[in-house]
């Protein structure tokens, strides 16, 4: 299988939230890869500090209007949309005014304690992302998560839409950052990923409590690859991706953006 069309899942994307490096590599990673030849779509979450008029953000009416159901509670679901213009690309924006349009990403508020929800915050994001795309009816080859807050898209892929047309193909590369959590999710995180008429999925050897260590090895039993994006990365989440036998591609790369699309053939070719 060739990686054709990428879908980039990010936390945040400069010019819309502060540049740092994670921002500044999900800006420009999709548009390198673009001008490679290939077909991208980029998502990331609608923050409360992204300025909507500044940055003319607008709403699909065709992609909102549905509810996502967490713990027997519903949360609508409204995608807004945003062009870089010299770019040509469009960025897509998850909105709800539970779990992001309150929160500013510029403060690192969200990584310390008390944000008890962060967990629902991640789940709602992945499934939004995933929804979203199958009404775009885009067939995403191999799908790349920068940050913690998509990192629950595998374990949707291959167990809630595993008889998804959209999915059935998609390879899950998963990026690994230094930005771990102050305090550990809810113990019950695994029965909050389970919906309705969702099969059950193998944690393996993966319980409470719910660290960012565990979290990242959670994503990693449902991803196809693992890229280093830090000098410091946590250890014990590298070597279990190491364990199950993930391709890795090391830090620091030469070459970004060839780097990283030489690794999506790698994983499509390896899922063969």
């Amino acid at each position: 299988m060739k990686a054709n069309r990428i879908l980039f899942v990010a936390q945040e994307i400069v010019p819309f939230t502060v540049s740092n490096e994670t921002s500044e590599r999900c800006r420009h990673l999709p548009q390198d890869v673009q001008e490679m030849g290939h077909e991208t779509r980029t998502f990331m979450p609608k923050w409360g500090d992204i300025n909507e008029r500044r940055n003319q953000l607008h709403e699909v009416i065709r992609l909102s209007g549905m509810n996502i159901i967490i713990s027997d509670t519903d949360h609508p679901l409204i995608i807004k949309v945003a062009s870089l213009q010299m770019a040509r690309m469009q960025i897509y924006f998850i909105e709800n005014d539970d779990y992001f349009s309150h929160l500013r990403i510029s403060e690192p508020d969200l990584l310390q304690p008390g944000f008890a929800d962060n967990d629902e915050r991640a789940i709602f994001f992945s499934r939004g992302v995933l929804e979203t795309v199958k009404k775009l009816r885009w067939t995403p080859d191999v799908i790349h998560i920068h940050g913690w807050i998509g990192a629950l898209i595998g374990l949707y892929v291959k167990v809630l839409y595993k008889d998804e047309p959209t999915f059935r193909n998609s390879k899950i590369v998963l990026s690994l950052y230094d930005a771990p959590f102050a305090e550990p999710f809810r113990d019950d995180l695994l029965s909050r990923i389970t919906t309705r008429n969702m099969d059950a999925f193998d944690a393996g050897d993966i319980k409470e409590p719910f660290t960012y260590t565990t979290f990242m090895k959670l994503a990693l039993r449902f991803a196809d690859g693992l890229i280093i994006e830090t000098e410091n990365p946590d250890a014990e989440v590298v070597d279990y991706a190491r364990q199950l036998g993930l391709p890795v591609l090391e830090y620091p790369q030469e070459n970004y953006a060839a780097a990283c699309n030489d690794f999506y053939e790698l994983v499509a070719a390896n899922a063969e």
